[in-house]
């Protein structure tokens, strides 16, 4: 079926939900939430009497259809969809016809969207602490739902947890109140009604605090770090105004940040009105607040017109960095967005050559037929989908005229999902003036073949010129010529500048030993806090085969648990031949420390049994 998801087992062709209703009681002692959802369904179809549901190792207690006991089953589980619940309707439902069906049910200790934290992994250390990451297919463990993004839905949760703590989701607050039921709990309430699909649903729990940021924005994090964060991200507004000057206005009412522990995997999630960040970015002079340029573009690409399934994942990223990068030209200059492209097609060349340039996975737009979306994971969405726009932007008449096109595509897919032909469909009914340009793409290179792009486009390169003449020096220079290179070389370079230097050595020869040795002497990278320089200097000391790097490359690969970070340093110290068996020893050490989504794929990486990664 062409409008099939392969990574969900739901029938979203019979059904759709409109609307979910979450009562869950958080319990740390257990590391389980209780509770039930009530999930409002219509059916698409005449005479439907069975709907499935994505779930993995939920606990089903019982099944309700518009209050009347309901039968239901498992199925067989598989190794990364879960477990579809088929639940058999009592009454037959008709095309257009809408009922209740609510599922009480319990989550696993285990479950793959949800992280527990003691209170010792946290800074305050008297709290522990709870976070959920259903992007992509993770929600099925916390919510028995439709785990498809072609599935939009409003909805409304009451939470109960510890009095003590905050309870925090991807919805605008409805206030709180003593739980009835437990003295020593308190229950949040949240409601979204903008429609979402289910891997926008997130909860945070712990002891949180938050400032002011903006009008309609605040920061929360621990205390320990809440004032540090608030100066790091106070831009927010400019990037939200400049956003909405570029595509239209921002519905979703708060823009809300949230710095999460540092074992959170990624940069940042985009969850509606919490948008999830790193403790990564707090580098102290906002060098790194890209990241929020990016995930506040997603309140457009990807939550406001979301990819229809995760083979067209290119559709949220793609247009997101097409659209942060118009956020920081805005901001500082063309230049600089020049610049910034400059350094994602060097992360696209990296994951083209992780993968292998032959991959399927390093497609467009691949198919994931029996694959995790969590293994197919990396920049090519975001950097062949971004290459792809500025390539069309370039040939269509330039930045504005291209701008006319993203605005014109978000009103018209707005609050729903969408496939790459549909995106297709529209680029051409936009520019039918200009068919005989669109024909004149080599449509099947970009999207259908694996390795990279078919035409490398030109970028302004004067931000970069100070950095690949560096590079050069470097690359180029003997031992003799060591005593020439000093502190005053990269004295006039911003943040970004030192990390796109250090990425162009990255992709030369491994430099020699006495090389960054020398580099360490008159530029003291390792004083640097930034962790996009500190995370390819330590690669860069490495490839070298600097021995006194290999325990700060571990360090950082466990004190923090950014998957960007985390797997090329744990690869590159096992890649070193005589620390092989202590990156394997520090992994099995650290795992029950990281995201469960990290220590699977880390274990991957570094040939460790999959299923003990995740197990112990």
């Amino acid at each position: 079926m062409a409008d099939a998801d392969p990574c969900s087992f739901s029938s979203f062709q019979k059904f759709v939900t409109r609307h979910v209703s979450l009562t869950w009681n958080v319990d740390f002692c257990r590391r389980v939430i209780t509770g039930s959802v009530a999930l409002t369904i219509e059916a698409q179809e005449k005479q439907q009497n069975s709907l499935i549901l994505d779930t993995r190792d939920l606990k089903i207690q019982n099944v309700l259809f518009n209050g009347q006991e309901a039968q239901f089953s498992l199925g067989t589980k598989h190794s990364f969809k879960g477990t579809p619940l088929e639940i058999c309707l009592p009454d037959e439902m008709q095309r257009g016809q809408q009922a209740i069906v609510e599922v009480f049910y319990e989550t696993s200790p285990a479950a793959s969207a949800l992280q527990w934290l003691t209170a010792e992994q946290t800074l305050g250390k008297l709290h522990p602490y709870l976070f959920s990451q259903c992007q992509a297919t993770h929600c099925r463990s916390l919510v028995p739902c439709q785990d498809t993004p072609a599935m939009k839905f409003t909805y409304y949760a009451r939470v109960s947890v510890p009095k003590e703590m905050v309870a925090l989701m991807s919805a605008s607050h409805d206030g709180n109140e003593p739980d009835p039921l437990d003295a020593n709990r308190k229950i949040f309430n949240f409601r979204q009604t903008v429609p979402i699909p289910s891997y926008l649903i997130a909860v945070v729990v712990g002891a949180l605090e938050s400032r002011n940021i903006g009008p309609r924005s605040r920061v929360w994090s621990e205390k320990e770090v809440v004032d540090k964060a608030a100066y790091e991200f106070a831009e927010t507004e400019t990037m939200l105004k400049i956003a909405e000057d570029l595509v239209g206005p921002y519905v979703w009412g708060q823009y809300d940040l949230l710095v999460l522990p540092p074992s959170f995997p990624y940069g940042g999630m985009e969850n509606p009105c919490l948008t999830y960040v790193t403790p990564t970015l707090l580098a102290g002079d906002r060098s790194l607040s890209s990241v929020v340029a990016h995930e506040i573009s997603h309140s457009w690409t990807g939550n406001l017109v979301t990819n229809k399934t995760w083979e067209h994942f290119w559709l949220n990223e793609g247009h997101t960095v097409y659209l942060e990068r118009l956020i920081a030209g805005r901001m500082f200059s063309e230049q600089f967005r020049q610049f910034k492209a400059i350094g994602g097609w060097k992360e696209l060349l990296h994951s083209v050559q992780t993968f292998g340039a032959t991959n399927v996975l390093t497609n467009l737009v691949p198919s994931l037929r029996e694959v995790d979306p969590d293994v197919a994971f990396s920049s090519v969405p975001y950097e062949k989908g971004f290459a792809l726009l500025y390539y069309l932007e370039q040939q269509l008449g330039g930045r504005d005229v291209f701008l006319g096109f993203l605005k014109a595509y978000i009103q018209r897919f707005a609050f729903n999902s969408v496939a790459t032909d549909e995106w297709k469909t529209f680029l051409y009914s936009y520019f039918k003036e200009k068919v005989d340009i669109l024909n004149a793409v080599d449509w099947n290179a970009w999207m259908h073949t694996p390795g990279m792009p078919p035409v490398q486009t030109k970028y302004d390169t004067t931000l970069a010129d100070a950095c690949i003449s560096l590079c050069q020096r470097w690359s180029k220079a003997k031992t003799s010529d060591l005593e020439s290179f000093s502190a005053a070389d990269i004295k006039d370079m911003s943040s970004h500048q030192l990390i796109e230097l250090l990425a162009l050595l990255l992709i030369e020869d491994p430099l020699p030993l006495t090389h960054v040795q020398r580099m360490q002497e008159v530029y003291n990278f390792n004083a640097v806090q930034n962790s996009e320089i500190r995370f390819r200097w330590l690669r860069l000391c490495i490839r070298a085969k600097w021995e006194e790097a290999v325990p700060l490359a571990l360090k950082m690969a466990t004190e923090q648990g950014r998957m960007k970070f985390t797997r090329p340093l744990f690869s590159d110290v096992y890649k070193f031949e005589k620390f092989h068996d202590e990156a394997v020893s520090t992994y099995r050490k650290h795992r029950t420390f990281m995201h469960p989504v990290t220590a699977m794929l880390v274990g991957r990486d570094l040939k460790v049994d999959a299923e003990q990664s995740t197990a112990s």
